[in-house]
C-alpha cells in the first residue's frame, strides 16, 4: 500500500501563523520504482536531511503547523524547481529534479532504469504538486485568520560535499533569496537571534533558499519565508549518521528561541 507524499503535524493548543516544512527528511521509495534503484543505495539514502523531522518536532507544542515529505529526494526533489530551471548560475553542481546521482557522484540507479520525460511527469503529479498544493492550502488557512504567515524550510547537509563546495560549509546558512522572500525584519531577527545563541551563521550564502521558500515567499502578499540550512553536526555526531541529543538539545533551544521571538513580530 503506497504512503501519502507527505506527513502533517497539527499544533498542540492555540496555533500561530507559522509553518514548518521539512522536504527532504522522507527515506520511502514507491513500491512500483524500488527495483529501479541501487538497493544499497536506498537501504541509507545518505542525501537525506536525516532527523530533520525529530529536530523540529517541539514545533507543534508552539501552535506551528508542520509539514514533511514521506518519499526521498531521490525520488522527486520538492525543493527543486519542477521545470528543471537552475537554482543558481554560478556554475555550481546541483542535482536534478529527479537525482540520477547522489550527492558523492554514485549512480543510484540501476542501468537502464532513469527516469525518462514521462515518468518525471508522473513523479511531479504525484509526490510533487500534493505537497505544494498542501502547503498552500495551510497558508490560506493561516491568512484567513491571522492576516499573514511565516513559512521555514529546514534543511541538513554534511559539512563537507565535495562536489558542491571546496571547503567545509558555514555551521548555519539563512536564505531568502537576497531579501526577496521574506521581510528584512524577520531575517534580520533570525540572523541576530542566532548569532547571539553563539551560533556561526551566514546569510544567502552560499545558499540563498531553495525552489519552495522562492515559490511561497510572497512578502506582498503577507506570506514570508525563510530557508535555514545546517551542517547536520549541529545535532548528529561527528560522523553524521546518528542523532547526538546534546547537540539538538542546544539547536532546539536556538530555533524555539528563534520561532518565539518571529511569532511575537508585528508585521
Amino acid at each position: 500500500m503506497q504512503i501519502a507524499p507527505y506527513n502533517i503535524i497539527q499544533p498542540i493548543g492555540k496555533r500561530v501563523p507559522m509553518i514548518v516544512s521539512s522536504p527532504h527528511s522522507g527515506v520511502q521509495f514507491p513500491d512500483e520504482l524500488k527495483d529501479h534503484y541501487n538497493q544499497q543505495l536506498i537501504a541509507t539514502p545518505d542525501d537525506t536531511d536525516w532527523f530533520i523531522h525529530q529536530l523540529y518536532d517541539f514545533a507543534p507544542e508552539m501552535g506551528i503547523t508542520m509539514i514533511a515529505g514521506n518519499y526521498s529526494r531521490w525520488v522527486i526533489d520538492l525543493n527543486r524547481n519542477p521545470d528543471s530551471q537552475p537554482l543558481y548560475n554560478d556554475g555550481r553542481i546541483i542535482t536534478e529534479l529527479c537525482p540520477t546521482k547522489s550527492f558523492a557522484g554514485e549512480e543510484i540507479y540501476k542501468s537502464g532504469k532513469q527516469p525518462k520525460e514521462k515518468e518525471v511527469e508522473r513523479r511531479l503529479e504525484t509526490y510533487y504538486w500534493p505537497y505544494y498544493q498542501k502547503i498552500q492550502e495551510l497558508i490560506d488557512d493561516l491568512k484567513n485568520e491571522f492576516g499573514y504567515v511565516i513559512f521555514w524550510d529546514a534543511h541538513s547537509i554534511r559539512k563537507y560535499v565535495p562536489l558542491i563546495r571546496k571547503d567545509d560549509f558555514p555551521e548555519l546558512i539563512l536564505g531568502d533569496n537576497e531579501g526577496v522572500t521574506a521581510s528584512k525584519k524577520l531575517s534580520d531577527l533570525t540572523l541576530q537571534t542566532l548569532q547571539h545563541r553563539g551560533h556561526q551563521i551566514n546569510y544567502n550564502d552560499p545558499f540563498k533558499g531553495g525552489h519552495l521558500t522562492r515559490y511561497f515567499g510572497k512578502p506582498e502578499q503577507n506570506q514570508h519565508a525563510l530557508q535555514l540550512e545546517m551542517t547536520k553536526v549541529n545535532y548528529m555526531d561527528d560522523s553524521e549518521t546518528e542523532y547526538h541529543k546534546p547537540r539538538a538539545s542546544r539547536m532546539r533551544e536556538s530555533l524555539s528561541l528563534v520561532f518565539e521571538e518571529l511569532i511575537n513580530t508585528e508585521l
